[in-house]
């Protein structure tokens, strides 16, 4: 699987971090013990187009927000993730 970074181009999948599903939010700060343990339990396993968030360590540092099929891994999008932009490598 290769992604192309918007800051990079066609990178190999090697150089990316998965974190997961780009849809949940984190509850409020005063949100009852039930909000949290389903923000950090409960997840759906969608077969199909899904949203994540990945970070380009090896290259750019930058987090991404990637579209995926998780039935035949085809990326449709690849976009910066809201409020993260890419660092300066070296920096």
């Amino acid at each position: 699987m290769r992604i192309i970074c918007p800051f990079c181009g066609e990178r190999e999948l090697g150089e990316f971090t998965y974190l997961g599903d780009a849809k949940p939010q984190r509850p409020a700060a005063d949100a009852g013990e039930d909000a949290v343990y389903d923000y950090v339990y409960l997840r759906d396993n969608i077969a199909g187009v899904i949203s994540e968030y990945w970070y380009h360590g090896g290259g750019c540092r930058a987090w991404l927000k990637v579209t995926r099929n998780t039935l035949t891994h085809e990326i449709s999008a690849v976009e910066p993730a809201a409020g993260a932009g890419a660092a300066k490598v070296g920096a």
